[in-house]
């Protein structure tokens, strides 16, 4: 007679008619259950084939000097401000002079009091002409942000072809970093989801868990290992073969991320020495005692993904921390415990079985942990999307959708499960188990997509910080004048007549403003027309044509005193005279704040 009167899921009937031999564990799942671990890696496989490198989430708010100005009189910083705080990865900031020869300026800091601001001295001396800037930083959820700008002093120059840059980001790093990043992701779900459903669900045996659980173990250390490695030439965008210099191991270590991740490998360390020397003195701590050091282990060695998450920028970071944190662990354990009652149902050897109080526990223990997840999922939500238009209108609206559809599916195959295994606690019959097995097997695959998408969710700049970005360059920020650049497509007919004309009012503000105009040809590179006129109308004060007298200075055309008298939505117009029959007037809104 069993304990507590917990039915077997094979063995003897009460009625001592032996069983089916379908009701025996072996049979219970066979061998698809190698496909179903197999999937994680075949999942992995088409993400790392299919995505695009992972987008930043640090947006660039303002610059000063804004992209595209031409100044009076030469800068003494180049300033940036972001939507959250950045680090300085080494050469965050190269600065080409107008014949594209870099110069030498002084590192690269932050603005005292604004984590968010970085700038770089230029030298005292600059010569007239086009500037190119060109910058990259981490954003506070650890991913990378690159760019480039543009300024001129005195005048614009056309600069010579420019030399190929540096690329954002190199291929080999950017894919090995992902694979870590995965890995590292589905072996801490496996790690402590195991550890969740031995101290939960108390399996009859434990042995058989020895080796998923070192497995995942093994792989989370060398996972961790490799994004400490991978970390500095991640951010600056170098070979992977820069990985092992002491400067880039060095560099490291001071930033968040890679103590973040020093933490994660001394945690593991950690566990990996005390298990192994309780295991050689052959000693066993009190069970309330185990239970406690998990879970301080548990939540200490979860807490370093959000630290450098997305929680980790933002508002309410401190509460966002702890979201995350829940919600990480309650995957790991629902999904990770999935894994171990799989490889348990696999394992256990007939004809005892597994008692049914096993699934019935673990199925308490996946409730508790949809529970959390619905709850801290939805404040990440709220959280990252920001409005209901964010849902559909940015990349992580949509990869949140895509996840909400496979937890969806997730939850209908775990109520299958749920209703199979609470059948087999009641006294009245006992299913045909391939029911059970089926929905399992379904939970499990299905899990791991969830999973997946939860990692590629961490990889997508947030519907919030988008929005904001949006803003942002729609409205520039307070206390920085903004120039207004306007590009009018024309075609006058004739062959070879049509190409664009750029124009740029700076700061194209209420009062005295610089124009300048350069004119493409049909190839896209710089055109001389003999003329052009450029005027500007306001249709709702009557005032205009006012004519701007830009004048031809060698490659384009500027004037460097023009008076805006009015704000409003004044009609931009450009004459072009490509040849001395052949020319055309083209117009464009253009807006004037005050």
């Amino acid at each position: 007679m069993l304990r507590s009167g917990a039915r077997r899921l094979s063995g003897p009937r009460r009625l001592g008619r032996p069983a089916p031999a379908a009701l025996r564990l072996p049979a219970l799942l066979p061998l698809p259950l190698s496909l179903v671990l197999l999937l994680p890696v075949l999942l992995l496989a088409l993400l790392l084939a299919a995505a695009a490198p992972a987008s930043a989430h640090a947006v660039l708010r303002a610059a000063d000097p804004v992209d595209g100005t031409v100044l009076r009189t030469a800068p003494r910083h180049v300033t940036l401000s972001f939507s959250e705080s950045v680090g300085l990865p080494a050469d965050a900031f190269r600065v080409y002079d107008p014949g594209n020869h870099r110069l030498r300026t002084a590192p690269a800091d932050h603005a005292p009091g604004h984590p968010d601001t970085v700038r770089v001295t230029l030298p005292d001396r600059l010569a007239p002409g086009t500037y190119t800037v060109a910058w990259r930083v981490v954003s506070a959820d650890s991913h990378p942000v690159s760019g480039a700008l543009t300024f001129s002093v005195g005048e614009r120059t056309a600069a010579p072809p420019a030399p190929p840059p540096a690329a954002a980001e190199d291929p080999a790093t950017t894919a090995l970093h992902t694979v870590a990043r995965h890995l590292a992701y589905l072996s801490l779900a496996l790690l402590l989801g195991t550890a969740a459903f031995v101290a939960y669900c108390r399996p009859p045996t434990t042995a058989h868990l020895r080796v998923p659980a070192l497995a995942a173990t093994g792989t989370l250390l060398a996972a961790t290992a490799a994004g400490y490695l991978l970390r500095a030439p991640y951010e600056q965008g170098t070979s992977p073969a820069t990985a092992l210099t002491p400067a880039a191991l060095a560099h490291t270590a001071t930033t968040r991320p890679g103590l973040l991740l020093l933490a994660r490998l001394g945690l593991l360390l950690l566990v990996a020495a005390g298990a192994a020397l309780l295991r050689r003195r052959r000693v066993r701590l009190p069970r309330r005692a185990t239970l406690a050091v998990g879970a301080v282990l548990a939540v200490a060695l979860t807490l370093t993904w959000p630290a450098s998450g997305h929680a980790a920028a933002g508002i309410q970071v401190p509460v966002a921390i702890v979201s995350a944190t829940l919600h990480l662990l309650a995957m790991a354990v629902w999904l990770g415990g999935l894994a171990a009652l799989l490889w348990t149902l696999r394992r256990v050897p007939a004809p005892d079985g597994l008692p049914v109080s096993v699934p019935a526990r673990f199925s308490r223990l996946a409730t508790a942990s949809v529970a959390v997840l619905v709850l801290t999922g939805a404040y990440q939500s709220w959280r990252g999307l920001g409005s209901w238009q964010a849902l559909t209108g940015t990349a992580y609206g949509r990869v949140l959708l895509a996840k909400l559809a496979a937890v969806t599916a997730l939850l209908l195959a775990a109520a299958c499960s749920r209703a199979w295994t609470t059948r087999l606690t009641g006294a009245s019959s006992m299913p045909h188990p391939r029911a059970l097995r089926r929905s399992v097997l379904a939970e499990a695959a299905v899990a791991t997509v969830v999973l997946a998408l939860s990692t590629l969710l961490t990889g997508t700049v947030p519907g919030r910080a988008a929005t904001e970005s949006a803003q942002a360059v729609a409205s520039p920020a307070p206390g920085i004048p903004a120039a207004s650049v306007t590009t009018l497509p024309f075609d006058t007919g004739a062959p070879g007549g049509h190409g664009k004309v750029q124009i740029t009012l700076d700061p194209g503000r209420v009062g005295e403003n610089s124009v300048q105009a350069v004119v493409y040809g049909p190839d896209g590179g710089l055109s001389a027309v003999p003329e052009l006129r450029v005027t500007l109308t306001l249709p709702a004060q009557r005032v205009g044509p006012l004519d701007t007298r830009v004048t031809d200075r060698g490659g384009y055309w500027a004037t460097d005193a023009f008076t805006l008298p009015l704000p409003g939505t004044w009609t931009l117009k450009a004459t072009v005279r490509v040849s001395d029959l052949d020319q055309v007037t083209v117009s464009a809104p253009v807006r004037v704040a005050r």
